[in-house]
């Protein structure tokens, strides 16, 4: 028999084992409900960067809203330290020094630009962890041989220098040279731009001062203690641009305005900083007829230094861009000139289309902002001191590499017109660079090339098949005919052409290329043909995706036998991983693979350290690091560790089948706390395949899209289905496969039947509207910029680029395959407006009346049949808004009136006023 002691001692292990059974589902009860506060606090990495050596990872966090700051980690000695404000972090090659940009605060930077205060810099020493604040500077550069800093101030505000009837000059800020070593500083005045040579003995800069009297290129000699100024070019009033160093020795390519001839002429001048000697390469006065080199221009060496590539510009394009430097004097209107038609005419705004014009005006408008910019190729060969013209008005593009034979040329010149309602073509031309004769290598072309290393091959996609040109012999081979694994995309549902899957790189010698299919990776040999796959079939055989991770970003070509580390993606169950394999075999290793999302950043130049995120929907994108084996990984990063405070939610991989019998895959996301004898309101947010997102972890941003954590923990479920497309039906495809998606998780018991919603944007936000015109499964629905009619749309413009509409339609997203003239049916069976009368569902539709993508008119279409037919529709008009809304005020109104919408209709809480009454106009 148990004394009564005994029996209080068991009773209080009882009662100890049934808290502890029951403490974690009920602290997870407790733990906070997301609010939009809270979202606009959660930070993002960005620009990480570590040292050559391994030792030292640096990063900046943003949060949505708020100050970033700049995070240094030492990976070996734990050292970390922390930069408030600090963004865009480098490292000396040393490791020693850490510099970045200090942005004003959050609050300053509310203030009008003009009362802002300019960014700064800080300079962090890695072995203290000691911090140098510097205001006032636009820029810095470190030394290769990290021994210097220089940083470039803000221009004091001050009244442009000009003299009656001349132009205005811009002149120069203190540039600071900062020995790292000692702090010793020299300043110099009156600098516009500076560059370190790659072997740090020297530092060319320009100065433009106000008197003229030092204005010139010129250079600190940076091997003597007392770094003396010596110039290169001195002259009042000269300008330079195009810094340029060889990447091994000190050899400088610049731009300097002419001495003499029309204003905005350049010259090209090389400057040898051992012989101290300058030569004038290409001179103002000897570019071909109707050319001109201008100061805006692209300048790079090869890296044998005997190429150096520069770009002309036509004259007429420079001339039309030149502001006069006088004005003329203003003349008064006179009575006689009421009748003069010429002077009438002179005031005149007008633009003509033409029905043959090779591009329509919107578009040629846009493209002007370019064109006027656009510099045309040549190259100076060094040794034979001449140049040659590469590209020009029939070829305005070329690709180079490091070869001293060959480039690659585009040309879409023949095929503009087509781009209004075909989209994108273009010719394909080997370019001798010694004499820039072209052969023809293909015409007419959809998809990717590329240039062997050597500059023997190219390489393209036609008609679901590689090609193979030999510019030696002039040949072509199809490489893929006799290999049954497609090599064109296989989930194309467009009605163009299916591209490929892109290249992964050229062999040593252009012995071997290497191209992916959807799962492997393949080596062509150039000579025979022969091929082989390197991982084996791995990839088919397990519906998972392998890609070559190049971890020497500045290596241009691969090594038969070579160890590559590859990336890999499980098409059906979503998982990352990284595997390797060794080019001329045919197998995978296994290196980390886990139900997360990896994504490799970069590896250390000078050891064998990895870094990469990992990441789930519970798991922020941490940077983390590795060897070569991935033997070790250790998490470095934790941006974000308030995520364990709050009620978040849990992914799950569900499957169904379409109407039409497609198997589909999307993701659940259970609300936090999810209870099995419970059903939830659940938001279906889509656009084409979204059940890769399985594994990510949710952008916590306020925008124009739900937030998934933050409506999980909300209570909401939330559900990513993938749309399969059929062409001339896409409006169709979505509804046969999003309402079976929906049945399914009512089956599940998930789903609250009376409580779905539907959101979409853009391509999605059109789906959203046509689908309601369908079924009546939705509680309601969200369309942001959707079409509503495409009949209206089609022949639309989008304003952002200025190109019409017509191809998005014909061979594009739109997906109907063909012009209104040919279906006229398809565009109104997928018109929702057609339709407006069979909805029950409340909408509420958002645009941005700037919107560059979709005309914002779609929205009042909609709007207007839904208004006229009575039915339940709200319309949100964020004014100078475009595509996707970029003033934080409108996004988090947006957000809040979204939040409030689905309540009210999935969860049956009160309508606010805007949802009853609507919002009357004010005047504001």
């Amino acid at each position: 028999m148990l004394h009564k002691s005994s029996l209080k001692f068991f009773a209080v292990i009882f009662l100890i084992t049934v808290i502890l059974l029951f403490a974690s589902p009920y602290q997870a009860a407790q733990k906070k409900i997301l609010t939009f506060g809270d979202v606009m606090k959660f930070k993002e990495i960005r620009n990480p960067v570590i040292s050559e050596n391994g030792l030292w990872l640096a990063y900046g966090t943003q949060p949505d809203r708020g100050d970033g700051e700049v995070v240094v980690h030492g990976l070996k000695n734990g050292a970390k330290f922390v930069v408030p404000s600090g963004h865009q972090p480098q490292i000396t090659k040393d490791t020693k020094w850490i510099a970045m940009i200090v942005r004003p605060k959050a609050v300053e930077m509310e203030k009008t630009p003009k009362d802002r205060p300019k960014q700064g810099m800080a300079l962090l020493e890695a072995a203290t962890g000691e911090v140098v604040h510097v205001e006032n500077v636009q820029s810095f550069a470190f030394a290769d041989d990290s021994r210097w800093i220089a940083y470039l101030h803000h221009k004091e505000e001050e009244k442009p220098q000009k003299k009656e009837g001349e132009a205005s000059k811009k002149t120069g800020s203190f540039l600071i040279m900062r020995q790292l070593e000692n702090g010793k500083e020299k300043k110099i005045p009156n600098v516009l731009a500076y560059s370190f040579d790659s072997s740090s003995k020297y530092l060319a800069f320009t100065v433009s001062g106000p008197n003229g009297s030092e204005d010139g290129l010129h250079y600190l000699g940076l091997t003597q203690e007392s770094l003396p100024q010596k110039p290169i070019i001195q002259r009042e009033g000269a300008k330079f641009s195009g810094f340029s160093w060889t990447e091994k020795g000190s050899l400088l390519a610049f731009l300097a305005s002419a001495v003499e001839g029309e204003v905005g002429h350049f010259s090209l001048w090389i400057w040898d900083g051992n012989s101290k000697e300058k030569t004038r390469a290409v001179g103002a006065d000897v570019a071909p007829k109707g050319w001109m080199i201008p100061e805006k221009n692209q300048i790079s060496w090869s890296r044998d230094r005997k190429r150096l590539f520069f770009g002309f510009k036509p004259l007429e394009i420079h001339q039309a861009t030149q502001k006069p430097e006088q004005k003329e004097e203003k003349k008064d209107f006179e009575e006689s000139d009421l009748f003069d038609t010429q002077k009438i005419l002179e005031k005149r705004e007008l633009d003509v289309w033409h029905w043959n014009d090779p591009l329509i005006k919107t578009n040629d408008k846009i493209q002007w902002s370019r064109t006027k910019d656009r510099t045309f190729t040549a190259v100076y060969h060094v040794d034979s001191k001449r140049f040659v013209q590469l590209a020009d008005r029939d070829m305005l593009q070329v690709d180079l590499n490091d070869n001293p034979d060959f480039a690659l040329g585009r040309s879409n010149i023949p095929y503009q017109k087509e781009i209004t309602w075909y989209g994108r073509l273009e010719d394909l031309y080997l370019v001798n660079l010694k004499d820039g004769k072209r052969q023809n290598v293909a015409a007419k072309l959809e998809d990717r090339s590329s240039l062997s290393s050597e500059g023997r091959y190219v390489v393209y996609f036609d008609d679901k098949h590689w090609y193979l040109y030999d510019g030696k012999t002039g040949n072509t081979k199809n490489l893929t005919e006799k290999i049954d694994v497609p090599f064109y995309d296989e989930d194309h549902d467009y009605p163009e052409m299916a591209p490929s899957y892109r290249i992964a790189g050229w062999g040593k010698d252009d012995v071997f290329v290497l191209i992916y299919d959807k799962y492997d990776i393949w080596q062509f040999m150039t000579v025979t043909g022969e091929a082989k796959n390197i991982t084996g079939g791995k990839g088919r055989q397990a519906e998972m995706t392998f890609r070559v991770l190049r971890l020497d970003r500045e290596k241009q070509y691969f090594e038969n036998g070579e160890k590559l580390w590859l990336s890999s993606y499980h098409n059906k169950k979503k998982n990352h991983g990284f595997y390797s394999c060794e080019i001329g075999k045919g197998a995978v290793t296994k290196l980390l693979e886990e139900n997360k999302k990896f994504k490799f950043q970069t590896k250390a130049k000078k050891a064998d350290v990895l870094m990469y995120t990992r990441e789930s929907f519970e798991e922020f994108p941490d940077l983390w690091v590795a060897d070569l084996k991935f033997s070790e990984p250790k998490k470095i990063s934790d941006v974000n560790p308030q995520i364990s405070e709050f009620a978040w939610g849990t992914p799950e991989l569900v499957e169904w089948n379409s109407i039409d019998g497609i198997p589909l895959q999307g993701v659940l996301i259970k609300p936090a706390n999810y209870e099995k004898s419970k059903r939830y309101p659940v938001i279906v947010y889509f656009y084409h395949f979204f059940s890769q997102r399985m594994f990510e972890f949710n952008q916590m941003r306020v925008n124009h899209r739900p937030n998934f954590p933050f409506y999980t923990s909300n209570g909401y479920a939330v559900f990513l289905p993938d749309v399969w497309f059929d062409v001339g039906h896409p409006g169709y495809s979505a509804t046969k496969c999003l309402v079976p998606g929906v049945q399914k998780l009512i089956d599940m018991g998930v789903a609250d039947p009376k409580g779905i919603g539907l959101h979409g944007h853009s391509w999605s936000g059109y789906q959203a509207a046509f689908v309601i015109t369908q079924t009546n499964i939705f509680s309601a629905a969200v369309a942001g910029a959707p079409v509503s009619n495409m009949t209206s749309a089609y022949s639309g413009i989008r304003w952002e680029s200025g190109l019409a509409r017509q191809m998005q339609y014909e061979q594009e997203q739109s997906r109907i395959g063909g012009s209104l003239w040919e279906y006229p049916e398809r565009y109104i069976e997928n018109s929702p407006v057609f339709f407006a009368d069979r909805i029950q569902t409340p909408l509420l539709i958002q645009f941005g009346d700037e919107d560059g993508a979709v005309p914002w008119y779609q929205g009042i279409e909609l709007y207007l049949a839904m208004r006229r037919l009575q039915k339940d529709c709200i319309f949100l008009q964020y004014r100078g808004e475009p595509h996707h809304l970029k003033k934080y005020p409108n996004k988090l109104d947006y957000s809040i009136k979204m939040k409030e919408y689905f309540d009210h209709y999935l969860k049956g809480m009160p309508a606010p006023d805007w949802i009853k009454k609507g919002v009357p106009y004010l005047g504001k």
